[in-house]
């Protein structure tokens, strides 16, 4: 994959400031964090449906 100097610049300061060993890892953790849930959410499921209230029968005594 070619890329310019720019955006090897960019890409190894992310690398630095992250802590990651590749720029595969760099590229794989900005898809992640544009497409999906964000790591840092604690308590967070990976995969869970978003939230649906059930129909609620009409209230009885």
């Amino acid at each position: 994959m070619q890329v310019s100097e720019e955006t090897r610049k960019l890409l190894d300061g992310l690398k630095r400031e992250l802590g990651l060993k590749s720029y595969d890892e760099v590229i794989k953790k900005l898809v992640k964090s544009k497409h999906g849930m964000p790591g840092s959410l604690f308590g967070a499921c990976r995969g869970s449906l978003p939230f649906r209230r059930e129909p609620e029968a009409e209230h009885e005594l």
